[in-house]
């Protein structure tokens, strides 16, 4: 009797031990802990994501240049899939029968009941001979997506393209998921969050089997997508297509700017690509290609990647930092002294205009030397390095050196070489003038941006000031645009040195012995100032810049034609054609117009040592 009653007392212990570890862990699955309900939520709903319309991308004018157009992800439910003439639907898909099975593969690994991608990014145009074949294929059927189309095959570096989220790209922004698209490049990266929107969610059951069975909670908690803004860009389309018509088969950049308000007109980055090619089910192939198998790197943004000396250009930014420092004037002449740095022959740059007409090095040589080494010291290293820390900081001033706030990703700063540069590579106090002596002509060091040298030009158009150059017009509608892309940036240099320098731009381009010459326009001022630049790896750089009509500028341009020579042979009838088109709508020189459209210029090799080389292998580069 007694073993029975121990026996009933152990039982009821098993009993309200076994209770109240049941009671425990419902308190924690119920009430501590998240994890449980999410899974169950899980399992029985699912949540259906609508994607936002993207903005659309117009031009200054009002064309639509960037546009959305439907494309066809086909969808696979392994469990509805029956019996079915495989090879017939590879044809008629487009796939080998060793990508049918992968994708199979993958598909019943995600899911036997919930749909999955099987083949993405399908045109209306190859979906709309699958769609009338799909009925025989049961399990299958297509979703449709929004992706970018083009009105024009133009303007691929200015716009960028979209591309499927990576997983780099979820973790640094949370608001990503799988199966989103995010702007890659340009103006699609830059105004991401304006053009995209904000998707919307569905909140779906489903059954057992994983079969959908009605909205959660009668759609309570649904939210509808937001379509993105559409936005008004600075380029003008025509040019922009004109200009990349200009750069065939040649490497190089046009970058032009409205001077009064930073407006970027056109940008050319040459060799391009047809922005196309960056949708649709090619895509990947299509990147790959360009990435890959292209010698030319048409990838490459070489308007705002490419850091190149600046040449002769780089004179009219030594003249106005000699004339602020009152080291020169308007009447200061230097022999061209040939002893002292190479030189064209050319009469005496008796004036400071007549050096910027006859580009003299001799002369800017001497005028550099007069900014860096300008006695306030006994020591002529000393004197250097005060000299050269004044000559930087108008550099930067001017837009060399820094970066600019432009609206688009992946712009260079270019390099200005400081004092704590020599002093790293010579040794603090073992340089002077006579060391660096090549910066003066923008060589040696100093790398520039075809983004900054147009910046520079507008700078002189506007006879001192800038306004950051930008692409966008308008947000939503012509106009909204952000206050810095307003704002006037004042430079050190007082306005009255510039008017001297214009007037100088303006005999290079129409006086005799001007080096410009060929940038003369009929009824246009145009104020210019060729370049050639050295270039240790083949034939020289032809760098231009210019800006027109004289005294209300309308376009301020730089013109960099790689490997191509001299300044005014190839770079300023590029930009002359370019002003005149964009100011009239017309061209008058065909004959100029169709030298320049005909030439190829690719890849001009010349073996030299220059002063380039020497400084590039100073900086290891």
């Amino acid at each position: 009797m007694r073993n029975y009653e121990n026996r009933q007392f152990v039982l009821l212990l098993i009993y309200i031990t076994v209770a109240v570890i049941f009671i425990i862990r419902l308190l924690f699955m119920q009430v501590l802990t998240d994890k449980w309900s999410d899974r169950a939520a899980e399992i029985s709903e699912y949540k259906l994501y609508t994607y936002a319309p993207r903005g659309i991308i117009y031009d200054r004018a009002g064309e639509k240049l960037v546009e959305n157009k439907t494309f066809y992800d086909l969808m696979v439910t392994p469990r509805k899939m029956k019996e079915m003439d495989t090879l017939a639907f590879c044809k008629l898909v487009g796939i080998s029968k060793e990508d049918f099975d992968k994708k199979i593969e993958a598909a019943k690994n995600y899911s036997f009941n919930i749909p999955s991608e099987f083949e993405k990014q399908i045109s209306s145009d190859q979906f709309e001979v699958i769609s009338e074949e799909l009925y025989k294929y049961p399990g299958f059927f297509a979703q449709d997506r929004t992706m970018r189309g083009y009105r024009r095959e133009i303007g691929a570096h200015v716009f960028g393209y979209i591309s499927e989220v990576s997983p780099e790209d979820i973790e640094k922004n949370p608001y990503y998921r799988p199966r989103d698209y995010i702007g890659k490049k340009g103006l699609e990266q830059s105004y991401e969050e304006i053009l995209r929107g904000e998707r919307g969610v569905r909140y779906l059951l489903k059954d057992a089997i994983g079969k959908e069975s009605g909205s959660y909670e009668n759609g309570k908690y649904d939210t509808m997508s937001v379509p993105g803004k559409n936005i008004y860009c600075t380029i003008d389309a025509k040019l922009q297509e004109y200009g990349e018509l200009l750069m065939q088969n040649k490497k190089g950049s046009i970058v032009a700017i409205e001077p009064k308000t930073g407006e970027i007109i056109a940008m050319v980055s040459s060799p391009t690509y047809a922005p196309s090619l960056m949708t649709g089910r090619e895509k990947g192939k299509n990147y790959y290609g360009l990435l890959n198998n292209d010698s030319l790197k048409p990838l490459y943004n070489r308007a705002i990647q490419a850091m190149y000396p600046p040449g002769s250009i780089f004179k009219m930014a030594q003249a106005l930092i000699g004339l602020q420092e009152g080291v020169i004037d308007f009447n200061t002449g230097f022999p061209c002294d040939k002893s002292l740095v190479g030189c064209h022959n050319h009469p005496g740059a008796s004036s400071l205009s007549k050096a910027v007409q006859y580009s003299c090095n001799p002369y800017f040589f001497r005028a550099t030397q007069r900014i860096i080494q300008q006695g306030k010291s006994r020591s002529i290293f000393k004197d250097a390095e005060m000299g050269l820390r004044r000559w930087t900081e108008y550099m930067y001033d001017l837009g060399f050196g820094v970066q600019l706030e432009v609206d688009i990703p992946s712009l260079k700063k270019g390099f200005i070489p400081n004092v704590e540069f020599y002093d790293k590579y010579y040794g603090k106090g073992r340089w002077a003038f006579s060391t660096i002596y090549s910066i003066s002509i923008g060589q040696g060091e100093v790398l520039v941006v075809p983004m900054q040298m147009a910046n520079f030009t507008a700078i002189i158009a506007n006879r001192g000031f800038y306004i950051t150059p930008h692409f966008i017009r308008g947000i939503g509608k012509p106009g909204e645009i952000p206050e810095k892309y307003k704002t006037p940036h004042k430079t050190k240099i007082n306005t009255e040195y510039f008017e001297p320098l214009v007037e100088a731009m303006r005999a290079v381009v129409e006086e005799p012995g001007g080096t410009a010459s060929s940038a003369k326009l009929p009824n246009i001022t145009v104020c210019g100032k060729t370049g050639t630049a050295q270039n240790p790896h083949g034939e020289d750089h032809s760098v231009f810049i210019a800006f027109a009509p004289k005294d209300d500028p309308k376009i301020a341009i730089s013109v960099y034609v790689e490997n191509a020579g001299f300044g005014g042979q190839w770079a300023a009838p590029i930009a002359s054609l370019m002003i005149e088109k964009y100011l009239t709508g017309t061209v008058t020189d065909t004959i100029k117009e169709k030298r320049m459209i005909d030439a190829v210029i690719l890849d001009v090799k010349k073996e030299k040592a220059t002063t380039n080389a020497k400084s590039k292998k100073r900086k290891g580069l």
